[in-house]
């Protein structure tokens, strides 16, 4: 958890000199938030089981044509590291999907505890673009397009961290002290 908190506060460093968004845009972030994350949570969940399951479908047809295919000559389907990157991807799509759900209930609350977890979505978020370059088919394009969805995502979080007890690096704040004025 160390290690993400030193990101946080790069990431903090990094986006202090962004645009503001309005406060009552940033209410509305933070009122719809938790429903965005349940959601994302529950979608995230069944795209993790429709994966494995088609995974599994693809197994045994990889494993009937396989069979023919030696008798020919020819070699099909997924090789041991797709097959490896793909239940990597799903084991990271079920990690950020348990984290999403757990993190409504903070969320709702405009706790600090909720922030956190949905920063660690976005950082798992990061983790499964990465992954995803090595399944066969997604490539660098999605990984571009991944990224740039995240840095969106990081600079929303940004935008409403101080409404969940996080305080937010402004730019004055990081300017020297003036010296205090005489009565």
């Amino acid at each position: 958890m160390e290690m993400v908190k030193k990101l946080d506060s790069k990431l903090s460093e990094l986006f202090k000199d962004a645009p503001e968004l309005p406060k009552s845009s940033k209410e509305v972030l933070a009122q719809i938030w938790p429903w965005l994350a349940l959601l994302g949570g529950v979608v995230q969940a069944f795209a993790a089981l429709a994966v494995w399951r088609l995974l599994q479908w693809t197994n045994t047809v990889a494993e009937f044509t396989t069979y023919y295919a030696r008798a020919a000559g020819v070699s099909v389907g997924l090789s041991t590291f797709d097959k490896l990157a793909i239940y990597l991807g799903v084991a990271v799509l079920v990690v950020d999907a348990v984290i999403l759900v757990a993190a409504f209930n903070p969320l709702r609350a405009r706790q600090r505890r909720g922030w956190d977890l949905l920063f660690l979505a976005a950082v798992v978020n990061v983790l499964y673009s990465v992954v995803s370059i090595f399944i066969n088919g997604r490539g660098l394009g999605s990984f571009i397009f991944s990224l740039i969805g995240s840095a969106v995502g990081f600079y929303l979080l940004y935008q409403v961290k101080e409404l969940y007890g996080g305080a937010k690096t402004d730019k004055k704040s990081t300017q020297a002290p003036s010296a205090p004025k005489a009565p």
